[in-house]
């Protein structure tokens, strides 16, 4: 059965249950799409985005970085050369939008370590903010992508947070075996080309679990 966004455009789907973990994970496929690796992925995330944003599924942007300019050059007219520039604030998290009338808020995070990704990706203040808008009932998550493994998976708030809360017991890291067994993996398509909304259904479905 062709399932639909709640706007009625079809996407595919093709998950199987994986043993001993709380999610789904899609299998191999015969034509397995990868990303372009000369691409970021806060690039594939950005045409993703597109294509939800002009299919009427989500609306979810890269937030600006607020910057205050100080000195700016003009060695002509036409163009303008910025010198000096300082962060106004420190940033929060990549992303933000709304999906079925949820409030969703990501990070998107690159790796090549093997067997653990390094909480030094974050700073207290992202992991405050999310905490915070969770409070107000909106879904956070990471995006992370293990270079070396060509994977990529949506790995749920609670998770960061456990690690990153108990990181006074030595651990600097969340074990990839770990994200492996409570994150969702997304496998690459062509329209969208990283479908991580799949695994926010996921998120959503277990919101509104007893």
């Amino acid at each position: 059965m062709i399932k639909h966004y709640p706007n009625g455009v079809p996407f595919q789907e093709n998950v199987t249950a994986q043993s001993g973990s709380s999610f789904h994970t899609a299998p191999a496929q015969e034509n397995v799409i990868y990303g372009n690796r000369g691409m970021s992925l806060e690039q594939e995330i950005n045409l993703s985005n597109k294509y939800y944003l002009e299919n009427g599924i989500a609306v979810i942007h890269k937030k600006p970085i607020p910057i205050q300019i100080v000195d700016v050059n003009y060695p002509k007219r036409s163009a303008a050369v910025i010198r000096e520039a300082y962060f106004k604030q420190a940033s929060t998290t990549d992303y933000n939008g709304v999906y079925q009338g949820h409030y969703i808020d990501f990070e998107a995070k690159e790796t090549r370590n093997h067997s653990s990704f390094p909480l030094n990706n974050f700073h207290d203040h992202q992991i405050k903010h999310m905490k915070a808008c969770e409070k107000q009932q909106g879904i956070c998550f990471t995006i992370v992508r293990f270079v070396t493994r060509q994977e990529i998976y949506l790995m749920p708030s609670h998770l960061l947070f456990l690690y990153w809360d108990n990181q006074s017991n030595g651990r600097k890291s969340i074990p990839y075996d770990q994200i492996k067994k409570e994150s969702y993996l997304i496998n690459y398509q062509i329209n969208p080309r990283i479908p991580y909304l799949i695994g926010v259904d996921q998120l959503i479905q277990k919101l509104k679990m007893p």
